[in-house]
């Protein structure tokens, strides 16, 4: 039924199911890749199911006894990979919350996740700082001085380093990295997160 390469909405589906079983680590992607299969093969072994990594027949069934119908919430989570717990200090107020472990930024009002998208932060020699800011000033459509590169919709809270829309991490994922920003790969949602965040509001950058 759904092997290695295939994609779509059964594919999200059973991504989902797994993952309400705790074997599978990631938010539903749609896509059918090795990871996919790692887990499948572990519930064909775990219930006595021959172990091909592909799901037929007998194995869909088997997970469909086993899990519920995923929610559209389970299906199309905000993020590619689950949000971490928020660190205290995102639990009041208007807060950027910012996790480098779960690699997540979730938009907070009064202890409430309003928005949240993926981010990747700086490499190891422009390392990205953590601790409690706020937000110094806002640039819709800011240009580095020092590198020349666009930073759309950009919310400076340390420095040089800001939030910031980038078409690069949109193009190449993690394979790449800031020079110490707060890169977001969703432009629509940085954008209406622009426009509600003010001066002064808290950001929080987390390991």
């Amino acid at each position: 039924m759904i092997a290695v390469g295939t994609s779509g909405e059964r594919v999200r589906e059973l991504q989902a199911r797994l993952r309400q079983l705790d074997l599978f680590g990631r938010n539903p992607t749609g896509y059918y890749g090795p990871v996919t299969r790692e887990s499948v093969l572990s519930y064909q072994r775990g219930h006595g199911l021959v172990a091909t990594g592909s799901v037929d027949r007998r194995t869909w069934s088997s997970l469909c006894s086993r899990s519920r119908p995923p929610a559209r919430d389970e299906l199309y989570p905000p993020t590619t990979l689950p949000p971490a717990k928020p660190d205290r200090r995102c639990l009041t107020g208007r807060v950027l919350c910012i996790s480098k472990s779960s690699r997540t930024l979730s938009w907070m009002i009064d202890g409430r996740v309003v928005s949240a998208m993926d981010v990747r932060f700086g490499s190891q020699y422009t390392p990205t700082r953590e601790g409690l800011f706020q937000v110094n000033f806002k640039s819709r459509d800011h240009v580095s001085t020092i590198y020349h590169t666009p930073m759309p919709y950009a919310m400076f809270f340390s420095g040089g380093q800001a939030v910031h829309y980038s078409a690069d991490f949109a193009a190449r994922g993690y394979a790449g990295a800031s020079h110490g920003c707060v890169n977001v790969r969703d432009k629509k949602k940085i954008a209406s997160v622009f426009g509600q965040v003010r001066a002064g509001d808290k950001v929080v950058v987390f390991p």
